[in-house]
């Protein structure tokens, strides 16, 4: 199968890094083409990724192409894409990843996030009943190849973009929380970044695990006049879960 990743910007170089791992590690067979404005950039991709062939001309990467994928910025799909009309063929499968964007050439709209270049992202497509179940799958294992995948409706897309690719940033905001609180109990700031994303894996590792909620799993660690819930009612103190929730709500305002 060939793929071919229009824009190797922060996503679309996040999806081309991913799908040459991913490629490597369960030695499937996966063409890449990545194209970007300049040279620079697709330089540094290719001394990584030798596999990917790169170039800056979009009608030539296309071509033979059965996924394009177009990962450039949302204001650049109109032009992009107009001027590729000739170029992708009937039978190609035209993806988007940029956010908002609409075009009629586009065939299925997607939503991943950064983790995607590490095997952990969560990407979200949209399932419109516009094309076959066939393509469709085809886009979900061609995304399931770089972590979890999710088939939603437009109204899920917003709010689960708010929860996973927004949301990157702010667990990443967590994080520097506990590492600042960390290095004012003590700790040097590596050590603090080191065991609060430790605590992060944990946390996840466990709700996977086991399945429970969230409020279950924190009753095991939370005992009667303990540390554990000194914090939790600070936390509420502080309006963290309106905050969070206010949070996630302000993106689809």
């Amino acid at each position: 199968m060939k793929i071919t990743v229009i824009g190797t910007g922060n996503m679309g170089g996040a999806l081309v890094r991913g799908w040459a791992n991913a490629a490597l590690e369960q030695e499937c067979e996966l063409s890449l083409t990545a194209t970007a404005r300049t040279m620079t950039r697709l330089e540094k991709l290719s001394e990584a990724y030798p596999e990917v062939d790169v170039t800056t001309d979009n009608a030539v990467a296309v071509q033979g192409a059965d996924i394009v994928v177009v990962a450039v910025k949302p204001w650049l799909v109109q032009g992009v894409l107009d001027s590729l009309a000739d170029a992708i063929a009937d039978s190609t499968l035209v993806v988007s990843v940029a956010a908002g964007a609409s075009h009629p050439r586009i065939d299925i709209y997607t939503m991943p996030n950064i983790a995607v270049e590490f095997g952990e992202g969560m990407t979200f497509v949209l399932d419109d009943g516009r094309v076959s179940e066939a393509n469709l799958v085809a886009v979900y294992d061609l995304f399931a190849m770089l972590g979890k995948v999710m088939l939603v409706d437009r109204k899920q897309m917003d709010a689960g973009n708010m929860l996973a690719g927004c949301g990157i940033a702010y667990v990443m905001r967590m994080v520097r929380a506990m590492m600042e609180g960390g290095v004012e109990l003590g700790l040097y700031p590596d050590a603090a970044k080191e065991i609060a994303m430790q605590a992060m894996q944990g946390a996840v590792a466990v709700l996977e695990a086991t399945g429970l909620h969230p409020e279950a799993a924190i009753d095991k660690v939370t005992t009667a006049g303990g540390l554990t819930i000194k914090g939790l009612n600070e936390l509420d103190h502080a309006g963290f879960n309106s905050a969070v929730i206010r949070c996630l709500k302000a993106g689809l305002k």
